[in-house]
């Protein structure tokens, strides 16, 4: 039998049998894993509240044939209790998991970035701190970027030409010059750009001060690149909640 530990997140949960789940995380070492809690849904189980989306653990596996099987849990952090008791971080939160679940999609590869992105989106929801949808955005902006997706903002994504652009293509890859821009290209407002580019580059100050609008357009353009790279909508994205910013405090 061949042991290992790792620390992860888990992303979903799926019956297995009468009582066993099968848990997939996104690992700190071997990227995503797929292994069974034996017996955490009956009421006498000790794993099971540790093994629920959103949980951040230190886990200790062995290899099995098919599936590797969990032996020990250890909670690191407990994100859940921040996000499910309010719908907008909810959603928000599970749309991290689906996004980071359909990028980690090889069983066993290292993604390192990407664990730590999900770990470091999942600890802004939970804190409640910054608005959701923002934290959201900004996880999406850069798990593309990680993935190699990450959309030209301040240059043109065709020719290179520096911007800012007026006009925004998905499927050319972002911000594009007059010359490069495709028919049927979107024309958001600076200030949207302003809003993305802020949000992939940690400027909160400039991504906090933003005005509704730029919020909503800012994170239909994110939704549309992600979706388009990843070739299929995300269930979750949909439901997110996306409220207006709260009046700062004079």
């Amino acid at each position: 039998m061949s042991l290992y530990r790792d620390t992860g997140v888990v992303l979903r949960v799926q019956k297995l049998g009468e009582a066993d789940r099968i848990i997939t995380l996104i690992t700190q070492k071997h990227g995503k894993v797929r292994a069974v809690a034996k017996g955490v849904r009956r009421t006498t189980s000790r794993l099971g509240a540790r093994v629920e989306p959103f949980a951040h653990v230190d886990v200790q596996f062995y290899t099995g044939r098919t599936l590797d099987v969990i032996t020990q849990v250890q909670t690191i952090d407990a994100f859940g209790a921040g996000i499910v008791g309010d719908y907008q971080r909810y959603t928000a939160g599970c749309a991290v998991l689906e996004t980071a679940d359909r990028m980690s999609a090889e069983e066993g590869e290292p993604v390192l970035r990407l664990y730590l992105l999900v770990a470091g989106a999942l600890r802004a929801l939970a804190d409640g701190h910054r608005d959701a949808s923002l934290v959201l955005d900004a996880f999406l902006l850069r798990a593309m970027a990680f993935a190699g997706w990450s959309p030209a903002i301040t240059e043109c994504a065709r020719c290179g030409e520096p911007g800012p652009h007026r006009a925004f293509n998905v499927h050319a890859g972002g911000s594009v010059c007059p010359n490069c821009k495709p028919a049927g290209s979107a024309s958001p407002p600076l200030e949207v750009l302003d809003l993305m580019d802020a949000l992939a580059n940690g400027r909160w100050d400039t991504a906090e001060d933003s005005t509704d609008s730029a919020r909503r357009e800012a994170s239909g353009l994110v939704a549309a690149l992600l979706q388009w790279h990843l070739e299929r909508q995300l269930r979750s994205l949909p439901l997110v909640e996306r409220r207006p910013p709260s009046p700062r405090s004079l």
